[in-house]
This record gives C-alpha cells, structure tokens and sequence, in this order.
C-alpha cells in the first residue's frame, strides 16, 4: 500500500456507528479484511479494540466503516513487527486489569468491557467487549467489567493448576472506578445493586475466598483503557511498551 502509516489504529476518540456514512455497494472486501484482522488479533492486542469496533458492521458496512477499517492497514504497515515478548525467568503471579466505557455504543448505548491478564510480566489474556444489557451508571459498567475478568481469572488458575503450577493468591485485580470498588467491598445489597446481584456474588464470592484483591488503579496507568477506547497516539503507545508488545526487528539497545 502507497500510503503513510498511522500512529494508532483507530482516530483519537472514533467510535462507529451502523448509521455512519452510505453502505457499502460491495460489503465482501470488508467481510475479508475484518476476517483478515480477528485472525491477525490472536497475537495482536493493539489492534483489539479496532477490530471489536469492525467487527460490529459486517453484515451491512458503509463507507466510514471501510474507512476505518483501511486505517488499521496503515497502522499495520508502520509496525508490522510489532509482537508480544515473553522473557524467561518469568514468574508466575497472576494480575489483571479491567475497565469499562460506560454507554460507549452510539446505537444501543451499551457499555464496552476491557481487560488485561499478566502471568508475571507476560500479557496472556485480554478482551474487548460489548457488555449485554445496558448499564444505568459508569459505577455498574465497571462492576460487570470485574465480573467479567474474575471468571476468566478462575479459568486460567484452574489450567495453571492443571499443569501442577501453583497460584499466589490473592490475585491483584486493578479498577479505576472508586464505586465500583465500594460495592465490591459492602455486602449489604441495597437498591443501586440489587439488578447486579449475580454479578455481586461472584466477585464478593471470590474476595471472601481470597482468591481476589480488588485495587484502585488512576486513570493513566489503567492498562485495560487501551481495550475500551482508542486513545492518542501518547498515551497509546506507552500503554503499548507495558502491555509488553516490541518491534522485533528493532535493534536492540
């Protein structure tokens, strides 16, 4: 491709919308390439959020959507090296990261999930997704993003335990969201939780257990953001470097 390479994958603050632009008069190119990316995505958590973003739109996409989707092209052909590294010597405690972009779908204001899972310094779990049902408050979208994250956490200390690997608990889970943390934390129920009631007792469950550490994380060092929004190109490719992803035909220095 003849055309310069983008800083990020998606514009700063883009989010699509099925209203967006006039459909597409061939939608198969689109259906490829986002078939192309979701396949690529298994090694590529940078480009995660993008191709949550395409992937809503392959049944009728429009032009913006293909728009958007030719500039992830761009973004890859900048960094077409760009993979995870995972360093010997590693250990294995467990941490994650969870986030959640409250009413961020433009056509059925559902929240947006993201979360990111380290074995040690190792990315090797992460996800972006709509979440079902629509949140009444920022506070809810985060719980549901918690809940979210600590059945794939179960999942994975239970394959770790089948290969006779111990796991340190309890395991650091990091929010951003100071309410959401408190409902964690009480267990009276009361009517701004009552909706939320599977959800609760799968997280309290485990915190009573020990197997979770809830922790209050600022904003700028919420890794998961990066799976819930497209960021500037800053802010993203710091995440990028702590989210452990090099360019390997880098010299290194």
């Amino acid at each position: 491709m003849g055309c310069k390479p983008a800083s990020t994958p998606l514009q700063k603050g883009l989010i699509l919308a099925a209203s967006d632009g006039s459909l597409l008069d061939d939608p198969q190119p689109y259906r490829q390439l986002v078939g192309r990316l979701l396949y690529l995505g298994y090694t590529r958590p940078d480009i995660t959020f993008a191709i949550h973003q395409l992937s809503q739109f392959v049944q009728a996409p429009t032009v913006i959507h293909w728009q958007a989707a030719l500039h992830v092209l761009r973004y890859l052909k900048g960094c077409p090296s760009l993979g995870l590294f995972y360093p010997t010597g590693n250990s294995f405690v467990l941490q994650a990261y969870c986030d959640a972009d409250w009413g961020a779908c433009r056509d059925t204001r559902r929240s947006v999930s993201g979360f990111c899972i380290f074995l040690g310094s190792s990315l090797v779990s992460w996800k972006s997704k709509k979440q079902a049902t629509v949140s009444k408050s920022s506070a809810e979208a985060e719980y549901r993003s918690i809940s979210s994250v600590v059945c794939e956490l179960l999942w994975i200390s239970y394959i770790l335990q089948d290969f006779q690997i111990p796991v340190v608990l309890p395991i650091s889970l990091r929010c951003d969201n100071q309410t959401a943390l408190h409902i964690a934390a009480n267990p009276v129920f009361h009517e701004r939780t009552k909706h939320l009631d599977i959800d609760c007792h799968i997280v309290r469950e485990r915190l009573k257990l020990g197997f979770l550490s809830l922790l209050h994380t600022s904003s700028s060092t919420q890794l998961a953001d990066i799976f819930t929004k497209s960021l500037s190109a800053p802010l993203f490719h710091a995440f990028l470097v702590k989210l452990g992803l090099r360019d390997f035909l880098q010299a290194p220095t």
